[in-house]
């Protein structure tokens, strides 16, 4: 342990309790902060985990953090459409302005019930993250907030209003502006300021300013009624019309720039019937459903496509088992290769990219890191397959919802316009996670067995986080962002992969949704929508137990695993349900699948029967197992097909030379000799029963094959070649991990301890104390003896002293602590800024000042 450093000597139990709230109106968004309870800061923080990276070590800074430019446009993105709006609303009002003037500008004159019920929350949730402070009858916006949505001719504003009158004239001359008030019907006055006020008063009379426009010209009032709902600015010539001209003279146009003319706020305010939105979204719009179904018909459904799902990832790893695609050199699979795929798993490509992101995103795929760089099934693959039905679907759902890798993105195009692959770098979308779990969470809110209306599902969730743009026109309001298309990629996703049942939530997809907890009676998951204060993303047992839970849900619903097949008359076998894994890998490699559903067909034919051959089986192995498997007796068919390809199986045999082709049966390699089609072998006989060729054994093997017959491979000891499918695994590989939209959510404990942090950095930047030498307000600098003359008093004493001290790193901070020993050179006190008992080498204390007598 550092004698350099201080060290807790002994955990102090008490905790910096929060100062009792300002009496008078805080002046600063500091002073709000530090009027607040301790739980209000955790929930700024937990609202705003930006905050938090590194640890403010007071209020002050804090608030300085809450007020910069990206951590400020990060929190007024992530407001759903009605707080966002209430932020424009103040922005465009008067700084500070009452919870009533905010009303106005919200409901209009004539008033709207939706906005006076949802006022309050959106406020509250303003105030929580920091974004407004002050009390309701001062409420401001903080500057940073205003600037990027006070309307500018750079930036308009996103409520379509223009400057105020008193901006808008910033600049004219004073005779301009008297001109202006006199045209307006109203007595000059002696300067330019009452001026300006005489001529907002105007416009913000109702009466006065009806009275005003009904004198005005039918075209001057059609220019108005363009400009009223933004932009609000247009174009003069030097010398405009009559009609404009009646407009300029009044004020309700005024020039900001040659040839450039604004509509007042005030004046289109009144236009608007005191709006300052054409629509005000106060409630969120509701999610509709399309259709009904029973519970039991969507259960039933989803299980069938879950049981599909793991079918389908199977049978893509099974393809590339002894390794397979090639890596392209930028990452990712190449177009020809996913076309071949989508072949292979029958299927359409962009379904095949989904299921081979899936089986990435939960790390049974990856690429083999070898020179030739392939791709190819992990060490996991094989633990998850020995997995039970239930819980390997578990697996692929939790990784499905964790992702960010989005396959919807594939074959699409990147901003310098290259084409998104599948497995490649560019498809994570930190905002995938969220948005899956929220599509989910809103079809748990449906009545059971509903499916939802994609439209309004979208219109939702535009709702709870509009686009970032806030300058979109009014007609793209429907253009799909990215979080739209996301969402209805869930639910084509969440079908294909077993969570929902002809579009509505099943119950084990309800189970993987946080606060969905277990029914008694039915045994029916039901979501709870309240957010969850007490658990936070980083306790990694919450996911775990949803996962198991929906494996248990899910498991009454699967078929049991079959033992057994019916074999046909016509060469084929009927497998009418999933079969276990040993007798479905041993069915695999004795025949081909010719058709999948809910019974799968497998066609025995020469080539597959041969291939069981060359895997090591005898004729009798191949009778026995299908008797053994069979609930239909052998057909003859089959038995003589057997037999038939066992007899000729090995007669010919295969080895380096290159390679020969021995057989005892001289007729036969006269014949193989005569074919034209061994032309291209370029065999010769060596001896009677002897051909050699300058092929190699491979493509020897496949080339007498391909002209019917059965020959074998064999050693350089003359034994017959055993050949069995290698299975190609990549070294260990974790899952990807998702990429986080921002900094990580912060639990619970690390919370509380920045909260107990700030109080007591915040109590040792403003406790009172006196004026140092230098009387600058910077760390007290004291010689050693005045330091251990200092902290020796303040213990007899048992007063708190305000210290400088430097750490080992150079880093210098200050400090209030009450002195409890000094000794040895080093003084042991209770630290108020670290809240516990620590020991201070006295050669780091750069000095000592003693606090103010208040």
């Amino acid at each position: 342990m550092s004698t350099d450093e201080p060290q807790p000597t002994d955990s102090a139990d008490a905790s910096a309790s929060a100062p009792p709230r300002a009496a008078e109106t805080p002046r600063s968004l500091a002073e709000a902060l530090r009027s607040r309870a301790d739980g209000a800061i955790a929930d700024l923080l937990r609202a705003r985990p930006d905050l938090l990276n590194p640890v403010p070590t007071d209020l002050t800074q804090l608030a300085t953090r809450a007020g910069t430019r990206a951590s400020v446009v990060r929190a007024l993105e992530r407001l759903d459409r009605f707080a966002q709006q209430v932020a424009e609303a103040l922005a465009v009002a008067p700084d500070p302005a009452t919870y009533e003037e905010v009303r106005d500008l919200l409901a209009g004159d004539d008033g709207d019930a939706d906005v006076e019920r949802a006022l309050g929350r959106a406020l509250g949730t303003l105030h929580e993250q920091a974004l407004v402070w002050g009390p309701d009858d001062r409420l401001r916006l903080v500057r940073t907030a205003r600037e990027l949505l006070a309307p500018s001719p750079q930036h308009p504003s996103p409520t379509g209003l223009g400057p105020t009158v008193a901006e808008a004239t910033a600049g004219m001359s004073p005779t301009r502006i008297q001109d202006i008030v006199s045209a307006a019907g109203l007595p000059t006055t002696h300067d330019p300021v009452s001026a300006v006020r005489s001529l907002t008063a105007l416009f913000t009379d109702r009466a006065r300013m009806s009275a005003l426009l009904d004198e005005a010209p039918s075209e001057s009032v059609e220019v108005l009624s363009r400009l009223v709902w933004g932009p609000p600015y247009g174009q003069v010539t030097a010398d405009p019309a009559r009609h404009l001209r009646w407009l300029l003279d009044r004020g309700l146009l005024l020039p900001t720039a040659p040839g450039t003319v604004v509509l007042p706020r005030e004046a289109a305010l009144h236009l608007r019937a005191g709006r300052a939105h054409r629509t005000v979204a106060a409630t969120p719009p509701p999610v509709e459903a399309a259709r009904e179904h029973r519970p039991q018909v969507v259960d039933a459904t989803a299980a069938g496509q879950a049981y599909t799902a793991l079918a389908t990832v199977e049978e893509l790893l099974k393809d590339w088992d002894e390794g397979g695609p090639a890596v392209l050199r930028a990452g990712g699979l190449s177009v020809r290769d996913l076309k071949r795929t989508a072949v292979a798993l029958d299927t359409t490509e962009p379904l095949a990219a989904f299921w081979v992101e899936l089986a990435y995103a939960a790390g049974l795929l990856a690429s083999d890191g070898e020179a030739d760089e392939r791709y190819a099934a992990t060490p996991a693959y094989d633990e998850w397959q020995e997995l039970p039905a239930p819980e390997r679907w578990s697996a692929l759902a939790t990784a499905w919802l964790a992702a960010t890798r989005t396959a919807g993105l594939v074959g699409g195009r990147d901003g310098k316009d290259r084409t998104l692959s599948a497995l490649g770098p560019h498809l994570d979308r930190s905002s995938a996670p969220e948005v899956r779990h929220r599509v989910l969470e809103l079809l748990a809110a449906l009545p059971e067995g509903s499916a939802p209306v994609p439209e309004s599902l979208q219109a939702r969730l535009r709702w709870e986080r509009p686009p970032a743009s806030r300058n979109r026109p009014a007609d793209s309001a429907h253009a799909p962002d990215l979080r739209s298309r996301i969402a209805l990629w869930t639910l084509e996703e969440a079908e294909l992969l077993g969570v929902t049942g002809r579009g509505a939530l099943s119950t084990h997809g309800r189970a993987l949704l946080p606060g969905a907890v277990e029914d008694d009676a039915g045994g029916r998951g039901d979501t709870r929508h309240a957010e969850d204060r007490t658990s936070t993303p980083a306790d990694p047992h919450l996911p775990a137990a949803r996962a198991a839970r929906a494996a248990r849900l899910l498991a009454p619903l699967l078929p049991e695993p079959l033992d057994h097949v019916l074999l046909q008359a016509d060469l084929t076998a009927v497998a009418p349900g999933p079969l276990e894994r040993p007798l479905g890998d041993a069915l695999a490699v004795l025949a081909d699948v010719e058709s999948k559903g809910g019974a799968t067909v497998y066609r025995f034919s020469p080539g597959s029967v041969r291939r069981a051959l060359d895997a090591g089986q005898s004729a009798s192995d191949l009778h026995a197992f299908l008797a053994a498997h069979s609930r239909t007796p052998v057909p003859q068919p089959l038995a003589y097909l057997i037999d038939d390809v066992a007899r000729r199986h090995g007669h010919l045999r295969i080895g380096a030379a290159s390679a020969y082709v021995r057989c005892d049966d001289e007729a036969l390699l006269n014949e193989i000799l005569a074919d034209k089609r061994a032309q291209s072998l370029r065999l010769r006989r060596l001896a009677p029963t002897v051909l050699a060729a300058q092929a190699d054994p491979g493509a020897l093997l496949e080339g007498l094959r391909s002209m019917g017959f059965a020959p074998a491979a064999e050693s350089a000891d003359g034994d017959v070649l055993i050949t069995r499918a290698h299975a190609h695994r990549t070294p260990p590989r974790s899952a990807p991990e998702p990429v986080p939209d921002g900094p990580p959510l912060p639990g619970v404990t690390l919370i509380d301890a920045a909260v107990r942090a700030i109080r007591a950095g915040d109590l040792a930047s403003t406790a009172p104390r006196k004026e140092t030498p230098a009387g600058d307000g910077r760390l007290p600098r004291t010689t050693a003896a005045e330091t251990l003359a200092t902290m020796q008093a303040a213990v007899l004493t048992g007063e708190a002293v305000w210290i400088g001290y430097v750490n080992a790193e150079g880093s210098a901070s200050q400090r209030v602590i009450a002195p409890v020993r000094v000794e040895g050179g080093f003084v042991t006190a209770y630290d108020h800024t670290a809240d516990e008992v620590r020991t201070y080498p006295l050669h780091r204390v750069t000095g000592v000042a003693e606090l103010a007598d208040d």
